[in-house]
Protein backbone atom coordinates (compact mmCIF):
# COMPACT_ATOMS: atom_id res chain seq x y z
CA UNK A 1 0.00 0.00 0.00
CA UNK A 2 2.90 2.37 0.77
CA UNK A 3 4.38 1.98 -2.74
CA UNK A 4 1.13 3.27 -4.27
CA UNK A 5 1.73 6.62 -2.55
CA UNK A 6 5.49 6.66 -3.07
CA UNK A 7 5.37 6.38 -6.88
CA UNK A 8 4.01 9.94 -7.46
CA UNK A 9 6.45 11.32 -4.89
CA UNK A 10 9.42 9.64 -6.60
CA UNK A 11 8.20 10.82 -10.03
CA UNK A 12 7.86 14.37 -8.71
CA UNK A 13 11.36 14.27 -7.18
CA UNK A 14 12.83 13.09 -10.52
CA UNK A 15 11.00 15.85 -12.37
CA UNK A 16 12.27 18.50 -9.96
CA UNK A 17 15.79 17.11 -10.39
CA UNK A 18 15.56 17.40 -14.17
CA UNK A 19 14.35 21.01 -13.89
CA UNK A 20 17.22 21.92 -11.57
CA UNK A 21 19.76 20.41 -13.98
CA UNK A 22 18.07 22.13 -16.94
CA UNK A 23 18.20 25.54 -15.26
CA UNK A 24 21.97 25.26 -14.96
CA UNK A 25 22.54 24.49 -18.65
CA UNK A 26 23.77 27.22 -20.98
CA UNK A 27 21.72 27.14 -24.21
CA UNK A 28 24.60 28.68 -26.16
CA UNK A 29 26.71 25.62 -25.34
CA UNK A 30 24.74 23.08 -27.35
CA UNK A 31 27.33 20.52 -28.44
CA UNK A 32 28.10 20.38 -32.14
CA UNK A 33 29.17 17.23 -33.97
CA UNK A 34 31.34 19.49 -36.14
CA UNK A 35 33.69 20.50 -33.34
CA UNK A 36 37.21 19.29 -34.05
CA UNK A 37 36.07 18.05 -37.48
CA UNK A 38 36.40 19.50 -40.96
CA UNK A 39 33.93 22.26 -41.72
CA UNK A 40 31.34 21.27 -44.30
CA UNK A 41 32.42 21.96 -47.86
CA UNK A 42 30.03 24.10 -49.84
CA UNK A 43 29.81 26.53 -52.73
CA UNK A 44 26.68 28.66 -53.11
CA UNK A 45 25.86 31.88 -54.93
CA UNK A 46 27.08 35.09 -53.37
CA UNK A 47 24.40 37.27 -51.82
CA UNK A 48 25.72 40.22 -53.84
CA UNK A 49 26.22 38.46 -57.18
CA UNK A 50 24.50 35.17 -58.04
CA UNK A 51 27.19 34.48 -60.67
CA UNK A 52 29.95 34.38 -58.04
CA UNK A 53 30.31 31.42 -55.66
CA UNK A 54 31.06 31.74 -51.96
CA UNK A 55 32.02 28.72 -49.95
CA UNK A 56 34.60 26.80 -48.03
CA UNK A 57 37.26 27.64 -50.62
CA UNK A 58 36.73 31.34 -49.77
CA UNK A 59 38.30 30.96 -46.33
CA UNK A 60 40.71 28.11 -47.05
CA UNK A 61 44.09 28.21 -45.31
CA UNK A 62 43.17 30.96 -42.87
CA UNK A 63 41.60 31.31 -39.45
CA UNK A 64 38.11 32.69 -40.12
CA UNK A 65 34.59 33.14 -38.78
CA UNK A 66 31.49 31.81 -40.49
CA UNK A 67 28.42 33.65 -39.25
CA UNK A 68 24.93 32.38 -40.04
CA UNK A 69 22.51 35.31 -40.20
CA UNK A 70 19.17 36.47 -41.57
CA UNK A 71 17.09 39.65 -41.66
CA UNK A 72 14.20 37.92 -39.85
CA UNK A 73 16.47 37.16 -36.88
CA UNK A 74 16.28 39.62 -33.94
CA UNK A 75 19.54 38.25 -32.49
CA UNK A 76 21.31 38.93 -35.77
CA UNK A 77 20.35 42.59 -35.55
CA UNK A 78 21.53 42.60 -31.93
CA UNK A 79 25.01 41.30 -32.83
CA UNK A 80 25.41 43.24 -36.08
CA UNK A 81 27.06 46.28 -34.50
CA UNK A 82 29.68 44.12 -32.85
CA UNK A 83 30.38 42.28 -36.13
CA UNK A 84 30.98 45.67 -37.77
CA UNK A 85 33.44 46.59 -34.98
CA UNK A 86 35.18 43.24 -35.35
CA UNK A 87 35.46 43.63 -39.13
CA UNK A 88 36.90 47.14 -38.69
CA UNK A 89 39.55 45.78 -36.33
CA UNK A 90 40.74 43.41 -39.08
CA UNK A 91 41.62 40.65 -36.61
CA UNK A 92 39.86 37.91 -38.52
CA UNK A 93 37.88 37.66 -41.76
CA UNK A 94 34.13 37.14 -41.29
CA UNK A 95 32.21 35.15 -43.88
CA UNK A 96 28.44 35.33 -43.83
CA UNK A 97 25.90 32.67 -44.60
CA UNK A 98 22.58 34.40 -45.26
CA UNK A 99 20.15 31.68 -44.24
CA UNK A 100 16.59 31.15 -45.50
CA UNK A 101 16.17 34.79 -46.29
CA UNK A 102 14.95 37.13 -49.01
CA UNK A 103 17.84 38.37 -51.17
CA UNK A 104 16.43 41.90 -51.61
CA UNK A 105 15.79 42.29 -47.86
CA UNK A 106 19.27 40.94 -47.02
CA UNK A 107 20.97 43.34 -49.43
CA UNK A 108 18.92 46.25 -48.06
CA UNK A 109 19.93 45.20 -44.51
CA UNK A 110 23.64 45.28 -45.37
CA UNK A 111 23.32 48.55 -47.26
CA UNK A 112 21.48 50.19 -44.36
CA UNK A 113 23.33 48.70 -41.37
CA UNK A 114 26.75 48.07 -42.91
CA UNK A 115 28.43 44.94 -44.23
CA UNK A 116 30.94 43.23 -41.90
CA UNK A 117 31.43 40.25 -44.24
CA UNK A 118 34.32 39.56 -46.58
CA UNK A 119 31.69 37.63 -48.55
CA UNK A 120 28.20 36.34 -47.87
CA UNK A 121 26.73 33.21 -49.40
CA UNK A 122 23.00 33.11 -50.13
CA UNK A 123 21.52 29.91 -48.67
CA UNK A 124 17.93 30.42 -49.81
CA UNK A 125 16.70 26.88 -49.07
CA UNK A 126 18.72 26.41 -45.86
CA UNK A 127 20.57 23.35 -47.15
CA UNK A 128 24.05 24.64 -46.27
CA UNK A 129 22.93 25.83 -42.83
CA UNK A 130 21.57 22.36 -42.14
CA UNK A 131 24.93 20.85 -43.18
CA UNK A 132 26.52 23.14 -40.59
CA UNK A 133 24.09 21.83 -37.99
CA UNK A 134 22.44 25.23 -37.55
CA UNK A 135 19.58 25.32 -35.06
CA UNK A 136 18.73 28.87 -35.96
CA UNK A 137 20.39 32.21 -36.35
CA UNK A 138 22.67 33.71 -35.34
CA UNK A 139 25.31 31.03 -35.07
CA UNK A 140 29.02 31.68 -35.40
CA UNK A 141 31.73 29.13 -36.15
CA UNK A 142 35.47 29.59 -35.71
CA UNK A 143 37.45 27.73 -38.37
CA UNK A 144 41.18 27.12 -38.09
CA UNK A 145 43.61 27.39 -41.00
CA UNK A 146 43.23 23.65 -41.68
CA UNK A 147 39.47 24.00 -42.15
CA UNK A 148 38.62 22.47 -38.76
CA UNK A 149 35.72 23.83 -36.70
CA UNK A 150 37.27 24.74 -33.36
CA UNK A 151 34.37 26.63 -31.78
CA UNK A 152 30.65 27.16 -32.23
CA UNK A 153 28.61 29.90 -30.61
CA UNK A 154 24.81 30.00 -30.68
CA UNK A 155 23.22 33.39 -29.88
CA UNK A 156 24.32 36.95 -30.58
CA UNK A 157 28.06 37.50 -30.39
CA UNK A 158 29.23 40.18 -27.96
CA UNK A 159 32.59 41.66 -27.02
CA UNK A 160 32.60 39.71 -23.75
CA UNK A 161 31.93 36.38 -25.47
CA UNK A 162 34.46 37.23 -28.15
CA UNK A 163 37.22 38.00 -25.63
CA UNK A 164 36.44 35.01 -23.43
CA UNK A 165 35.69 32.24 -25.95
CA UNK A 166 37.21 33.21 -29.30
CA UNK A 167 40.36 35.28 -28.72
CA UNK A 168 42.28 32.54 -26.83
CA UNK A 169 41.50 30.01 -29.57
CA UNK A 170 42.51 32.42 -32.33
CA UNK A 171 45.78 33.21 -30.57
CA UNK A 172 46.57 29.53 -30.11
CA UNK A 173 45.82 28.76 -33.76
CA UNK A 174 47.76 31.69 -35.19
CA UNK A 175 50.75 30.68 -33.05
CA UNK A 176 50.86 27.18 -34.58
Amino acid sequence: MMSKFMLPLVAFALLVGMFVVGLNLDPSRIPSPLLQHAAPEFAIPSLHDANVLVGSASYANQVALVNIWATWCPGCRQEHGFLLELAAEGTIPIFGLNWRDDRVEALRWLETLGDPYVASGYDVDGRVGIDWGAYGAPETFLIDSNGIVIHKHIAPLTREIWEHDFVPLIGANKAE
